[in-house]
C-alpha cells in the first residue's frame, strides 16, 4: 500500500470534488428536460402546457419542485423533466397555505 504526502492528497481531493460538482450539475441540467406532451406519463395524466383550469397549474401544485418564478420547473411526478409552470396534469393538488 503506498502513502499519500499532504500534496498529492489535496490533489486527489480537489480532483474529486470538482468531479462530483460537474456530476452534480449534469445531473440539474438532464432534470429541466422539458416534458413533452406525447411523453405517456403526460398523457396518462392529461398533463398540458397551458392550464385551462382557473387557480390550477404547476406553480401552485404541491408536486412541483424548484424555485418560484421560473417558466420551467422539476415535478415528483415526472422523474428528470420539468413542466410548464402555467401547465396541468390530472394529479394537480393544491400547495398547502
Amino acid at each position: 500500500m503506498s502513502t499519500l504526502n499532504r500534496r498529492e492528497f489535496l490533489a486527489f481531493t480537489g480532483t474529486s470534488l470538482i468531479g462530483l460538482t460537474l456530476g452534480g450539475i449534469t445531473d440539474k441540467a438532464s432534470a429541466q428536460e422539458k416534458l413533452e406532451l406525447d411523453n405517456p406519463g403526460a398523457k396518462a395524466l392529461q398533463y398540458v402546457h397551458k392550464s385551462a383550469v382557473e387557480g390550477a397549474m404547476c406553480s401552485n401544485c404541491s408536486y412541483i419542485q424548484g424555485e418560484d418564478g421560473q417558466q420551467w420547473l422539476p415535478c415528483a411526478l415526472f422523474p428528470g423533466k420539468a413542466v410548464n409552470s402555467q401547465g396541468w396534469c390530472a394529479a394537480f393538488n393544491k400547495k398547502a397555505g
